[in-house]
């Protein structure tokens, strides 16, 4: 169970750490209490519906008769890491600034900028994580979700105080995502015997 929890936390921090910059955009906003848990509920939800669907693409792959098969999936988060290399992330502040003002109610601008600018990312990383795994498996990775979204908000509202941390994490935050997201595109391949099946490891 700990190595679940593991994977499932680092999976989550690769897609998220870049997005710390937008929760941190989001508190300095945020006037009172009910603000800040609307952005907490946006979160959750905008999130939800990523998982969602990466749970259903997950299941459709599950027909899928060879297992070392699905293991060509841990290419996904491979090309997304070395894209994030070659080329920088593509979230343009002032698009997401225009966002925050723009006048909807704070909870469903949240969830339209986590799921517009955490889309590709989480979907192609947590496919791959999720088609080799059981139904309790999923729980226990579904729930690591939930504690790191949480602990994440809490550390994106702490930043709002501390801007040099943001500015540390905007400068280094998509190499780190690239690295996190290149192992686990490798993990994903040898927890589902591509290699072995390929090369005879």
């Amino acid at each position: 169970m700990l190595n679940l929890i593991i994977t499932g936390a680092t999976a989550y921090i690769s897609t998220s750490i870049d997005y710390l910059i937008i929760l941190m955009l989001l508190f300095g906003r945020a006037k009172n209490r009910r603000d800040r848990w609307a952005i907490y509920w946006g979160d959750l939800l905008g999130t939800s519906i990523l998982v969602g669907t990466a749970l259903i693409m997950a299941f459709v792959l599950h027909f899928v008769p060879a297992t070392w098969l699905l293991g060509f999936l841990g290419l996904i988060p491979i090309y997304l890491g070395i894209h994030l290399l070659i080329e920088p992330d593509d979230d343009d502040q002032d698009a997401i600034q225009q966002k925050i003002k723009h006048q909807r109610s704070l909870i469903l601008n949240v969830i339209l900028i986590t799921a517009s600018s955490c889309g590709a990312d989480n979907i192609g990383i947590y496919v791959p994580l999720f088609v080799p795994l059981s139904t309790g498996e999923i729980g226990v990775i579904l729930l690591t979700f939930l504690v790191m979204l949480s602990l994440f908000c809490l550390i994106g509202y702490e930043l709002v105080r501390l801007p040099q941390i943001a500015v540390v994490l905007g400068k280094y935050g998509r190499w780190i995502s690239a690295i996190v997201y290149l192992l686990l595109g490798l993990y994903v391949m040898w927890e589902s015997g591509t290699f072995s099946h390929l090369f005879g490891w």
